[in-house]
């Protein structure tokens, strides 16, 4: 396990580089993060006044109950898409830069731009898979949301390489996620570790926040405006590297060599391959 670890600590490293040459990347993140607040605003704010942020109770009428869930589908639907959509762009800049191009920002909007109807209908499949599983955890707190949780993690790594996919393939959404758990197959559980291992280490990253807002709640709002902005910074640095990190996986489960930026040694013993 902590041999794992030490691996997805290099990949990480590795990741990084990547995008210590190709800065504007983080333009995707950025754009994907302003986005889905304004999605999540144009929902939230009428779910607010109507008074469905809350899951109706078990013993609601029909109608509130499908109403409620076919809201939240929607929302779901958009952000996913929002989200989907601008991590296109980071991945197919990712593999460009790790083929041994140039990438820029048109690169990325483009290609995500010409897999708009399949990354739709990924995020329309995602939502469909979201509300059934939060469905789910309302039904049953204790149960639900434990079945949920091993339900929701298992298809987190079965679609882990979806994305990759969509962009540099070019199939539809089933025969991505057919694809991403046959690639799964050959990189066993490096994925699941890549997931773990970056969110453990940015969880780390984010502990000098909290004392910053302590700061800003007692001594001067400054010390609260640094803290918001570090975390912002923290979670647009997390979400490019770790697209860039499911694009040198892809590329290492597709064709068996380490991509440029990724020595071989790092990716051959960081998954076996079957």
């Amino acid at each position: 396990m902590f041999e794992k670890l030490s691996y997805t600590w290099s990949l990480m490293v590795a990741s990084w580089d990547v995008l210590k040459r190709d800065k504007e990347l983080l333009f995707f993140p950025l754009m994907s993060l302003l986005c889905c607040a304004i999605v999540v605003l144009s929902f939230g704010i009428p779910l607010w006044n109507a008074d469905f942020l809350a899951p109706p109770p078990r013993n609601a009428e029909t109608a509130r109950q499908v109403t409620y869930y076919g809201l939240l589908f929607m929302l779901y639907v958009c952000t996913y898409a929002v989200g989907i959509f601008f991590n296109a762009g980071v991945v197919a800049c990712a593999v460009i830069r790790m083929e041994g191009g140039d990438p820029r920002v048109e690169d990325g909007l483009r290609a995500a731009f010409r897999r708009l109807p399949q990354i739709l209908g990924w995020a329309l499949v995602s939502a469909t898979v979201g509300v059934l599983l939060r469905a789910l955890e309302d039904r049953s707190k204790a149960v639900g949301q434990i079945v949920a949780a091993v339900l929701g993690t298992a298809w987190s790594v079965m679609t882990f390489l979806v994305v990759p996919v969509l962009v540099v393939e070019k199939k539809g959404p089933f025969a991505a996620a057919v694809e991403s758990t046959r690639l799964l197959k050959r990189t066993w559980g490096e994925q699941l570790i890549g997931n773990f291992g970056f969110g453990l280490l940015f969880f780390f990253l984010m502990l000098p926040a909290f004392p910053l807002f302590a700061l800003g709640f007692f001594m001067h709002w400054a010390f609260l405006a640094l803290a918001i902005g570090y975390l912002l910074v923290l979670g647009l640095v997390h979400s490019a590297l770790l697209a860039i990190f499911q694009s040198a996986v892809y590329l290492y489960a597709r064709e068996g060599s380490a991509p440029a930026g990724f020595s071989g040694g790092l990716l051959s013993g960081a998954m076996r391959q079957r």
